[in-house]
């Protein structure tokens, strides 16, 4: 079982103030909620919460991901309130390689928040999990996502390859992005 303790930061910079990336907790169903309308969120992700049983359990799904260990999601706050959303998704403990992936609420996009969020994501996790072994995080967005490759690029996730659509759960083609661990 994954500690649901863990807490990471991304400094200020000149222009914004500090992330804390923080397990979701059950108050923040609410901040969920008022994304439901958030047209850019539906089509680049699967995230689907149109009312609050649906918030209360998108918040359960992602501490039941800390239980088990396999999906380590952090919302990324902002001034108190949660603007975004990062994930190291591990396919087993032990595994060299691990995915990770991010969404920001409109009101958070083209201020640098995802690319500072992945980055304290990336940092935490190759040194959390560096004993375990893990070597490799890879990120796949659609090739259509722009802003999602400009992200990956600026955190050094270099582009190695193309995914083919799989619809219906994949409707386009993906980009795989990798980045390695330092040695």
């Amino acid at each position: 079982m994954e500690r649901i303790t863990a807490r990471l930061t991304a400094p200020a910079t000149p222009s914004a103030p500090a992330l804390a990336l923080r397990p979701w907790e059950a108050g923040d169903a609410p901040a969920l909620l008022g994304l439901r309308g958030d047209d850019a969120l539906r089509r680049w992700t699967t995230f689907a919460v149109e009312d609050e049983s649906a918030a209360a359990g998108w918040v359960t799904e992602q501490r039941r991901g800390w239980e088990t260990g396999e999906r380590l999601a952090f919302a990324v706050v902002e001034e108190g309130a949660p603007v975004g959303h990062v994930v190291l998704k591990r396919a087993a403990p032990g595994a060299a390689s691990a995915e990770v992936g991010y969404w920001t609420a409109a009101r958070a996009r083209g201020r640098g928040i995802a690319p500072r969020a992945l980055e304290a994501l990336t940092d935490w996790a190759f040194a959390e999990f560096a004993d375990d072994g893990l070597a490799r995080l890879e990120l796949v967005h659609q090739t259509d996502n722009t802003a999602s490759c400009a992200v990956a690029r600026k955190c050094r996730y270099e582009l190695t390859g193309l995914l083919p659509a799989a619809p219906p759960a994949f409707p386009r083609d993906g980009h795989v992005h990798v980045r390695t661990r330092p040695s």
